[in-house]
């Protein structure tokens, strides 16, 4: 016991004697340690190791910024990229998928009949038909059967319809969904392609699709003013061009969709949307007036040897509408590329250019796309000016006095005729036509008060009539009007010209007691589809004259017809009124010719009909 005690005794007055041993010596170990390994700074606690410090656990700042940098610039392209096929191309993008994945066969509109005003057919569309083919659909079970299967079909197509075989190949293996292969395909080879398809046992890829043909019954009559189509039936000329928006239609479509391999789904969903079928028009031209005009216009022509033709035209002067327009030489309107017999005559020594030229001109309305000096009918224009500013009176004795010219400035301007005519009244003058009587008339009257009058008369401004091609006249700035060119407009030279279609409206503006109307040319349109019908109602523009006005010189003008250069145009058993023009071709070009014209109105009393002609 006394042992144990002790021992006790012992540990406890040395607790600390084990432990400090062990604890000097760990501390002599990590002095070491540290000395060997680290570098300690004297006023901070921070240890830093001499040695890198791996670990398999961590990424590297420098490496981390690479990573984040590389993101940032991927994710940036490819935001880019999306804007840019979202906002770029993306309308492209959108159709482009569109045409992948739909079949769209369009429903071609019925084009819009043109009547004359009594009903009678100027123009219709008869029914052919078009070739088409869907390449796709032409296929066999391998490639090589397939190779073998469209050059047949190309064959068969050349053959029928009498086509370069290349061409045909090169539809029948293009990848687009349909081809045409012709137009306008009378019945007789259609049959011929129905039995070979049937021997040939070809159902699919090959389809027969309705179409329409324009047709023009009469031939060359009113050609100049009805105009004709294209192939596409598009209107390239008159009337088909310039009411082509009416006469055309909107097509129709059916919509359906196809699959990655290019075939129909079969009973996908399709959209039909129907055609809307072009309307008929009715002209305000009766087709026998407009027959008699033609043949006489191209007698006068022939029989005057008037190389560069003629024009007519007769109007309603109460409502403006056109009776009958009729150019020489005409064309035939079903064959329009033909020339007719006066351009064959030096067609073929003709430049590709000079021939295209030709062709255009002789399909030309010349009533509204030329324009020529009116002459000595333009009289009654000023006549009609003195009348209403109480210048003159038809009767006034010793008014006007012809010695066989005029002085006019440095230059003396003759009559037409050699016999001087001595004195006049403003009546007698219309009649005998005197150039000196009108001069001084105009003196009279003066080029500020003139011009006031020729814009009221519609002469500055085209009719709009509804006619294509339709030009506007060309007249000398105001104040470049001098004494000599106010000596030759009042008697219708040199200064201007008119239109033939502007002349005639001027002179119906006297006929209709002074009142001008606009010229119609289209009298209703007719939709087919629902039968409604819409006038296109006459168009009062102005009153230009007073009505005793208007009365006086239809009064003159009958003068001239009984008693005067005009009395050719006498009718037994009718009243009518007229006035002969013939203007001078210019010194610098004498090749020209003169221009030969005539107004005329009947009956007197009411005047129902106003006609204006010319020829070269």
């Amino acid at each position: 016991m006394k042992n144990i005690t002790k021992s006790n005794t012992i540990s406890r007055e040395n607790p600390m004697s084990n432990t400090k041993s062990k604890s000097e010596i760990s501390a002599r170990k990590i002095e070491k340690n540290i000395k060997n390994n680290t570098i300690t700074s004297k006023n901070s606690n921070i240890v830093k190791l001499k040695t890198d410090f791996d670990s398999k656990n961590l990424v590297h700042t420098k490496n981390l910024k690479i990573f984040l940098v590389a993101v940032i610039l991927i994710f940036t392209v490819l935001v880019g990229r999306i804007g840019f096929l979202q906002f770029v191309q993306g309308n492209y993008l959108k159709e482009l998928a569109y045409k992948q994945q739909a079949i769209n066969q369009i429903i071609s509109p019925k084009r819009g009949n043109i009547y004359d005003s009594t009903g009678k057919a100027l123009a219709i569309s008869a029914q052919v038909d078009t070739i088409t083919i869907n390449p796709t659909k032409i296929v066999k079970n391998n490639e090589e059967a397939t190779k073998e299967h469209k050059e047949k079909v190309a064959k068969g197509l050349s053959e029928i319809f009498e086509l370069d075989y290349e061409e045909i190949l090169k539809k029948v293996n293009s990848d687009t969904q349909v081809e045409t292969i012709i137009k306008k395909v009378e019945q007789e080879k259609v049959d011929k392609l129905k039995q070979w398809m049937e021997d040939n046992k070809i159902s699919v890829g090959i389809n027969i699709d309705e179409d329409t043909k324009r047709y023009y019954p009469y031939g060359t009559v009113a050609s100049n003013v009805i105009g004709f189509c294209g192939m596409d039936n598009q209107g390239l000329s008159g009337i088909e061009a310039k009411w082509e928006s009416v006469l055309t239609g909107t097509p129709g479509k059916i919509v359906s969709s196809k699959g990655n391999n290019q075939q129909e789904i079969p009973n996908a969903k399709e959209t039909y949307i129907s055609a809307e079928n072009g309307s008929d028009l009715t002209l305000t031209i009766d087709l026998n007036i407009q027959s008699i005009v033609e043949k006489y216009l191209k007698q006068a022509v022939e029989e005057n040897e008037c190389s560069r033709g003629g024009n007519v035209i007769a109007m309603n002067p109460k409502t403006g509408d056109i009776i009958a327009m009729a150019s020489y030489p005409d064309y035939d309107l079903n064959s329009p590329y033909t020339p007719n017999a006066t351009l064959a005559k030096t067609y073929d020594s003709l430049s590709t250019q000079e021939k295209s030229n030709a062709l255009f001109k002789m399909w030309n309305n010349k009533s509204v796309s030329d324009t020529y000096e009116p002459g000595s009918v333009f009289k009654l224009i000023t006549a009609a000016v003195a009348l209403e500013e109480n210048i003159t009176s038809t009767d006034k004795t010793n008014d006007f006095y012809c010695k066989g010219f005029e002085e006019v400035a440095d230059r003396k301007i003759s009559c037409w005729s050699s016999n001087p005519h001595g004195v006049q009244t403003l009546r007698k003058a219309l009649c005998n036509s005197c150039n000196p009587a009108f001069i001084q008339l105009g003196q009279r009257i003066k080029a500020p008060t003139l011009y006031k009058y020729y814009d009221a008369f519609g002469l500055f401004n085209s009719t709009n009539s509804g006619l294509y091609g339709e030009q506007n006249s060309l007249f000398l700035d105001l104040d470049k009007v001098g004494q000599v060119e106010l000596a030759t407009m009042s008697f219708g030279q040199r200064t201007f010209t008119v239109t033939p279609l502007q002349m005639v409206t001027a002179i119906s503006c006297i006929a209709n007691d002074g009142i001008l109307m606009k010229p119609r040319i289209v009298k209703e349109i007719t939709n087919t589809d629902t039968d409604s019908v819409t006038e296109v109602s006459t168009s009062a523009v102005r009153q230009v004259i007073s009505k005793q006005t208007a009365e006086q010189v239809k009064s003159m003008m009958e003068s001239v017809v009984t008693d005067g250069s005009g009395r050719h145009a006498a009718v037994s058993g009718y009243s009518i009124g007229g006035k002969t023009g013939t203007s001078e071709p210019l010194d610098s070009n004498v090749n020209e010719g003169y221009v030969a014209s005539y107004v005329a109105i009947s009956p007197i009393e009411d005047t129902r009909n106003c006609s204006a002609s010319y020829i070269i």
